[in-house]
């Protein structure tokens, strides 16, 4: 019973880190807290599911005999992640084999694949060296100015590395279901997402600008299948947010050193806390 009890608590803290946390870390809007209490949960069950795998269905551990049960629990947890992670892999791989179909075009000395629709829209697509998709009708619909400030925020993306990371965070997403607050935390770090690359791209443009053309190209009808980036649909709220920050907040300066150490150090360190179940396999025989 021991490797169910191991289960159950870890449940419990994964439910207790969610309900405890995550309405404060949302009110602050605080990118590394809501990072920790959106992926601690899910990576706590995942490794408490591994270590169970690891260690067996037999043996004792605390001098109680283990069985099949929590075993069992532990593999269909594991299989079911595992069947969620090829099944993203396999739409990411179809999604950037159709992009890059699509003719190359050099938009204002930046690479890009071109998509012949009036949408409005613009995207970073692929992992972790992805590439830029924009249609024609943002081309047609944005002066020279604007279609800059669209670039430079797609840039940030691509300098972050958004693609790469949030392709296991949704994955987390996707495991993460059944707790409480995921959908909110998760829209959430979009957001935070998208007010960073907003900052990045103020540094470089005019952030009254780039205002101008998040509001022109949120505002624009969406063609179906096309999804969040710049051009994504997005509620009247969230835009609201966006605008005042670019206006409110003065331009950061550009980021010197190399880009990942601050957004990589904080995913090392929610994925540190929900490692910590492998710690008690050394402590099974």
């Amino acid at each position: 019973m021991m490797h169910l009890i191991f289960i159950a608590a870890t449940v419990a803290i994964a439910l207790a880190i969610r309900v405890g946390l995550a309405p404060y870390c949302q009110r602050r809007s605080w990118w590394l807290g809501c990072l920790v209490v959106f992926t601690a949960p899910p990576l706590l069950l995942l490794s408490t599911a591994a270590a169970i795998v690891i260690m067996g269905p037999r043996g004792h551990a605390m001098g109680t005999l283990e069985g099949w049960s929590s075993y069992g629990i532990a593999w269909a947890t594991l299989a079911a992640a595992l069947g969620s992670l090829v099944s993203l892999l396999a739409q990411a791989w179809h999604t950037l084999r159709c992009i890059r179909r699509q003719p190359h075009r050099l938009l204002l000395q930046t690479p890009s694949r071109l998509i012949d629709t009036p949408a409005l829209y613009s995207a970073q697509v692929g992992l972790w060296t992805p590439e830029l998709v924009v249609t024609q009708g943002l081309i047609d619909g944005l002066d020279t100015r604007h279609l800059q400030a669209v670039l430079a925020h797609e840039q940030a993306h691509r300098y972050y590395r958004d693609t790469f990371w949030f392709f296991w965070l949704g994955w987390l997403q996707r495991l993460s279901f059944f707790l409480p607050y995921s959908s909110q935390l998760w829209q959430e770090l979009l957001l935070l997402r998208e007010l960073r690359a907003d900052r990045w791209a103020a540094a470089r443009v005019d952030p009254l600008t780039l205002a101008e053309a998040l509001v022109q190209v949120v505002s624009a009808p969406l063609a179906p299948n096309f999804s969040a980036g710049i051009g994504g649909s997005e509620q009247s709220s969230r835009l609201l947010r966006r605008i005042d920050a670019l206006l409110a907040e003065p331009a950061e300066p550009p980021c010197v050193g190399r880009p990942l150490i601050g957004v990589t150090w904080g995913y090392v360190t929610s994925a540190a806390w929900g490692l910590l179940p492998l710690c008690s396999i050394p402590f099974h025989s």
